[in-house]
C-alpha cells in the first residue's frame, strides 16, 4: 500500500513505452523516491557512461508519501548521472507535478536512450504517448507548459519541461514544473535535452492508497497539528527561505563577492525584509506566499517587478507575477555577485524559471566570470562589451538571459564554473565542489557544513545533511563528523518518502515513521528508516566510485581552507576539513580512501 506497485519505463530510442511491476523488494529496501531511483539508476546503467549519451537514464521518482494527504506530499525527485559533476544527480521539486505522476499510477518513470527527433510525453493514467515536440524546441518553459495544456485541451495536467538551456546543454539547466517550482540542481535539465525530450506532462486519475486509512489520519493530523504550532513553521510561512539572510549577514557566514568576503553591506536591501517593505511610490515587492501540493507551510513566495524602478529590461511581459526569491537565489544573485537592487535579483530570477536554470549555479558560475574580469583575465571583448563587475546590475540581468537563450558569452556561463575556470587557466577561481556551485552559507563560519559540502554525492550541496543548530553553536572543526553523517543518513530518508525537508522545523524521525507505518506495508521502526537512508547514501558513494570519483574529489577549494575568514564569527578561520574528514570516514565505516569496507556493504546488503 502506498506504493503504486509500477514503473513506466520509457525507451525514447525505440518510441516505445511499457509498464512493469515495481521490485518491492528494493522498495522496502530504499524506500521510495531519491533511494528507489538511485537503486534503479545503478542497476540500470553503467556509471561511466557520459551523463549527456543515450546511455545516461533519467528518472522521475515519487515517494510513497507522495500524493497522499500527509503535509507536504507533493515532493518528487529527478534522479541521473549529471553533467555537471559527472556523479550522481538527486534534485527535488516540489509543486504539483510528483502528485500527479503518482496520481497516475507510478511510482517512478524511467526514461531511457535518445529521441531522434524532440518528442514530449503526455500521459494520462495507462494511456503514453510519445509525440513531436519540433514546435516546442526553442521555446521557454512557459511557453512550453502553455502550449501543451492548449494542444490537448486539459488545464489540469502538470507539467515538467526544459527551456533552450537544456536544450543545448547548459550543464546546469534544470527541470521546470508548474511554472516555477524546480528540480534544479546538478543539470538535470541538460540531459533532458540530450535526449530530445522537451516535458513529460501528466494527468491522473488513479488516486493513493494507504495501509491503515484510520491511522494514517490520526498521524497526518498530529504531525500537521505539531507543524502548525512550531516556530520554525510559522518564520517560513511569513518570511520564506530569504530569512535566512539576515542570519548569516550577522552571523559571517554569508558568501560575498565570490567568497572573499563573509557579509555583505547591502544585504538589508535584498532580504526578506526588503521583499515586503513598500517603497515610496507604494511598491511591495512580495505580493502573497504559495504552497506546494498538500503543504501546511507555504514557503513560496510570488512578487513582481517595480516597472516604474526597474529600467534596466523594462519589458511588459515581466510585469507579471511569478515566483519570488527563495534564500538561495536572493543569495546567489545579490550578496555573491554584489548585486544590491531587489527588483533585478527578482527579473533574474524570473529568467531562472522561465528558461530552466539553476539560479545557485548560475550565480556561482558568473560570479567566478566577475572575478575573472577584474583579474583582467577576461575582458568587455571575451564578455559582449558588458562590464562584469561585481555589483553591476546589467551584468547580472543580461548574463541571466543569454545563458538562458545560449549567446554569446552565456554559452561560456553555461559550462559552469569549474569548466569555464579551467578554460581561462584558473581553477582556483570555482567555488565548488565535484563542479557544483556552493549554496549560500561559508564553511569557514559553519565548519560543519563545510564537511557535508566535501562529502555530498551530488556535489556542493546545503540540503543533503544538517549540522546548522551545531555549526551556530561550535565554530570549530571538532565533534562535525558524526553529526553530519548521522544528518545524511536521516535526510537521504526523508527525501525518500515524498515529504519536505522544511517539515524537520517541527518534526523528528518518528513523526516520519508513524505515518510511514501507517502507509505502506510492513513495521516501520525509527531504525529502519534510518538504515534506508544510510543504504541510499552508500549506495550514491558507489555509483560515484564506480563512475571515477576517488577521495581527492571530497575536497574544499583552497580559499575555504588557506584563507581566513575576513570577519564575522569566524574571523581569522579557516575550514577545517583535514580534522573532520578522517573522522568522517571512520564514523561511515569506510576505508581511509573514502570507499565502503566490506563490513559496511555487508550490513547493509549492498
Amino acid at each position: 500500500m502506498s506504493w503504486q506497485k509500477k514503473i513506466l519505463r520509457v525507451n525514447l530510442s525505440e518510441g516505445s513505452s511499457s509498464i512493469e511491476p515495481l521490485n518491492m523488494e528494493w522498495a522496502k529496501a530504499y524506500l521510495g523516491e531519491r533511494g528507489l531511483a538511485s537503486k534503479y539508476l545503478m542497476e540500470s546503467m553503467d556509471p561511466k557512461a557520459d551523463a549527456m549519451s543515450p546511455e545516461n537514464v533519467l528518472i522521475f521518482a515519487t515517494g510513497p508519501l507522495t500524493g497522499t494527504m500527509a503535509s507536504t506530499s507533493g515532493r518528487y525527485a529527478v534522479v541521473t548521472k549529471g553533467p555537471l559533476t559527472n556523479a550522481i544527480a538527486c534534485s527535488n521539486s516540489g509543486g504539483k507535478f510528483g502528485a500527479e505522476l503518482k496520481f497516475a499510477g507510478y511510482d517512478l518513470l524511467i526514461l531511457e536512450g535518445r529521441a531522434p527527433d524532440p518528442v514530449y510525453l503526455h500521459i494520462v493514467n495507462d494511456h503514453v504517448e510519445i509525440l513531436p515536440a519540433r514546435e516546442l524546441w526553442g521555446c521557454t518553459v512557459w511557453q512550453t507548459e502553455e502550449w501543451i495544456k492548449a494542444r490537448h485541451q486539459n488545464p489540469l495536467l502538470k507539467i515538467a519541461s526544459i527551456g533552450v538551456a537544456g536544450e543545448r546543454g547548459v550543464r546546469f539547466a534544470c527541470v521546470v514544473n508548474d511554472l516555477h517550482r524546480a528540480a534544479g540542481r546538478s543539470g538535470v535539465g541538460a540531459v533532458m535535452g540530450a535526449k530530445n525530450l522537451k516535458a513529460v506532462a501528466v494527468h491522473g486519475s488513479v488516486g493513493v492508497t494507504v495501509k491503515d486509512p484510520k491511522r494514517f489520519m490520526k498521524a497526518v493530523a498530529e504531525t500537521k497539528d505539531l507543524l502548525e504550532s512550531s516556530r520554525g513553521r510559522k518564520g517560513l510561512t511569513k518570511y520564506g527561505t530569504n530569512a535566512m539572510m539576515d542570519t548569516m549577514q550577522e552571523f559571517g557566514g554569508l558568501p560575498t563577492r565570490n567568497f572573499h568576503e563573509v557579509q555583505f553591506e547591502g544585504a538589508d536591501r535584498v532580504n526578506a525584509r526588503a521583499m515586503m517593505t513598500s517603497k515610496p511610490n507604494g511598491h511591495v515587492n512580495l505580493l502573497t506566499n504559495k504552497a506546494c501540493f498538500g503543504c501546511t507551510i507555504a514557503c513560496g513566495r510570488i512578487a513582481h517587478i517595480d516597472e516604474r524602478h526597474f529600467t534596466i529590461v523594462n519589458r511588459k511581459e515581466y510585469w507579471h507575477a511569478s515566483g519570488g526569491l527563495e534564500y538561495e537565489t536572493a543569495f546567489a544573485f545579490g550578496p555573491l555577485v554584489g548585486v544590491d537592487d531587489i527588483d533585478a535579483l527578482t527579473f533574474a530570477g524570473f529568467l531562472m524559471n522561465e528558461h530552466g536554470m539553476d539560479p545557485i549555479s548560475f550565480g556561482g558560475t558568473l560570479a567566478a566570470a566577475m572575478e575573472l574580469y577584474e583579474m583582467g583575465v577576461i575582458g568587455k571583448d571575451d564578455t559582449d562589451g558588458i562590464a562584469l563587475e561585481f555589483g553591476n546590475a546589467e551584468a547580472l540581468t543580461v548574463m541571466a538571459e543569454k545563458t538562458g537563450k545560449y549567446e554569446g558569452f552565456g554559452q561560456i556561463l553555461g559550462l559552469g564554473s569549474r569548466l569555464m575556470c579551467e578554460k581561462y587557466g584558473h581553477p582556483e577561481i570555482s567555488m565548488s565542489v565535484k563542479g557544483q556551485e556552493f549554496a549560500g552559507y561559508d564553511s569557514r563560519a559553519m565548519q560543519g557544513m563545510g564537511l557535508g559540502y566535501a562529502t555530498s554525492n551530488r556535489g556542493a550541496c546545503h540540503l543533503k545533511h544538517d549540522v546548522f543548530a551545531e555549526d551556530m553553536e561550535d565554530q570549530s572543526g571538532r565533534g562535525k563528523a558524526v553529526p553530519c553523517k548521522e544528518s545524511q543518513d536521516r535526510v537521504a530518508m526523508i527525501d525518500s518518502t515524498g515529504l519536505c525537508l522544511f517539515t524537520t522545523a517541527a518534526w523528528g524521525v518518528e513523526e516520519f515513521r508513524k505515518q510511514i507505518d501507517a502507509a505502506c506495508e510492513g513495521d516501520w521502526t525509527e531504525e529502519r528508516l534510518i538504515a534506508c537512508g544510510e543504504r541510499t547514501w552508500n549506495l550514491e558513494r558507489q555509483f560515484n566510485l564506480a563512475a571515477g570519483l576517488t577521495a581527492a574529489d571530497d575536497t574544499l577549494p583552497k580559499r575555504l581552507l588557506e584563507v581566513p575568514a575576513p570577519s564575522g564569527v569566524a574571523k581569522g578561520k579557516v575550514c577545517q576539513l583535514d580534522i573532520m574528514l578522517p573522522e568522517y570516514y571512520e564514523a561511515r565505516g569506510w576505508t581511509k580512501d573514502g570507499v565502503p569496507s566490506e563490513q559496511t556493504r555487508k550490513r547493509l546488503g549492498l
